[in-house]
């Protein structure tokens, strides 16, 4: 009985396993997400209904399982106690002066009684840890309900399985903003040298100035170690709510700052773990084309109070340190094309792509670092500072929670009252 029952267990973990399967709830197909743009899925309200589809299953596995458990239970106890019928007559049989004809018969019967007790432990075991398991899988399911609930509260309107890309069109956020778009969200640009229109996401504040976000760290749910083709097309996934990572592309971004004709201002917003906030604005940016390794300069440094640590910084390590930390004027690196000025591979030891040195005083594609501080034992193989650095502002052992870097022509960045305006207060998901 015991194998039969840590089957059904297992079927069971199984189930609970494929709760996070690849089957949407909406029953449309599968959904199966990937580095393109636009694939946003599957919706909170495919995930809730996917949950109240499964869950009716899992709650009658759960009861089965228990009712099996009890009849186990009352066959156990109905067989100890057998067995103490049993060894009392045994030693009762003992003690007695006369010869009994059936002493050795008890005898024997005792030492059956007891590899049949030995057999009911066992049993007992078995019976401990099924009841573990349904104890935790009762937790799970309870959690999973709550998640339902929160899910369905999000459901209030029809569900959208396509996500929302706004109708006006230009050459860049500013552009579209220009046209009388007030909402920040996904629209399509083209730039005056693209062949082509692209998404994007458009950051449009009430000054009326229109960023174009060109990176997006959050959460950590994109990993940002990729090759050369996926930093030059573009990978993660473009949100109309703006909650989601992503990298825009080096050639997109190189159609941005080499079709204007005003200046790029780029723009850096920086969060750290205990929710402070920084920036740092750089003039004249540009990113060059593929055939220059889409090398990366800019005029100067236009202020912001998170330093300017693209100049380089001075780590105490060497006197050159700060000429080979400046990141102005270097192409860009990945792990697959290495383009630095460092006798290794800085982009294959820190684990992504970025316009590398020897190597680096700042680092916005660096791997995610839940809590923020982290080791050169945590760091991997290499045991280089490999986070999200920016050592102006934290060390390069600290790695920032949250990073924007956003486009702006030079002429709007100062639009709305200061330098500073516009700096969007988006510590934590949610914020506007």
């Amino acid at each position: 009985m015991a194998p039969s029952l840590f089957a059904a267990a297992g079927g069971l973990l199984l189930l609970i396993a494929f709760s996070s399967a690849q089957t949407r709830g909406d029953n449309l197909g599968t959904c199966v997400p990937n580095d393109a743009f636009g694939k946003y899925c599957p919706t909170t309200c495919g995930v809730a209904d996917y949950l109240y589809t499964y869950m009716p299953g899992v709650n009658k596995d759960l009861d089965d399982m228990q009712r099996e458990l009890e009849t186990i239970t009352n066959l156990t106890t109905g067989a100890e106690e057998t067995i103490v019928y049993m060894k009392d007559s045994t030693t009762s049989a003992q003690k007695t002066s006369q010869p009994d004809p059936y002493f050795k018969k008890s005898t024997n019967m005792l030492d059956d009684v007891l590899r049949f007790e030995k057999t009911i432990i066992a049993q007992e075991q078995q019976i401990f840890e099924l009841q573990t398991l349904i104890a935790s899988n009762e937790r799970r399911m309870a959690d999973l309900k709550q998640m339902s609930i929160e899910l369905q509260q999000k459901c209030t309107e029809p569900c959208k399985d396509t996500v929302e890309i706004q109708t006006t069109t230009g050459t860049d956020c500013q552009d579209i903003a220009n046209k009388g778009a007030t909402t920040s969200g996904l629209y399509y640009v083209k730039p005056a040298k693209a062949t082509e229109q692209f998404l994007v996401y458009c950051e449009i504040d009430s000054f009326g100035r229109g960023f174009t976000v060109m990176q997006r760290r959050r959460d950590g749910s994109v990993d940002f170690k990729k090759n050369w083709v996926q930093y030059k097309q573009g990978f993660g996934y473009l949100s109309p709510d703006d909650t989601t990572e992503f990298w825009l592309g080096n050639e997109k971004v190189h159609l941005l700052t080499a079709s204007s004709t005003i200046p790029t201002v780029l723009r850096i917003e920086l969060v750290d773990w205990d929710g402070n906030k920084r920036y740092a604005d750089y003039t004249m940016f540009r990113v060059g084309s593929e055939a220059d390794m889409y090398r990366m300069t800019y005029g100067y440094y236009f202020g912001g109070d998170a330093g300017d640590a693209f100049d380089g910084f001075d780590f105490g390590d060497d006197p050159s340190d700060k000429f080979y930390t400046s990141h102005n004027g270097m192409q860009f690196s990945t792990g697959d094309k290495d383009n630095d000025k460092y006798d290794g591979n800085c982009a294959l030891q820190d684990g992504s792509g970025w316009w590398m040195n020897r190597c680096h005083a700042a680092h916005l594609n660096g791997r995610y670092y839940q809590g923020g501080r982290y080791t050169e034992k945590d760091a991997g193989e290499y045991g280089y500072d490999n986070g999200i650095i920016w050592v102006t502002w934290h060390n390069r052992w600290y790695s920032l929670k949250e990073t924007t870097m956003k486009l702006i022509p030079l002429s709007r960045i100062t639009a709305g009252g200061g330098q500073q305006a516009g700096v969007k207060q988006f510590g934590g998901l949610g914020d506007s």
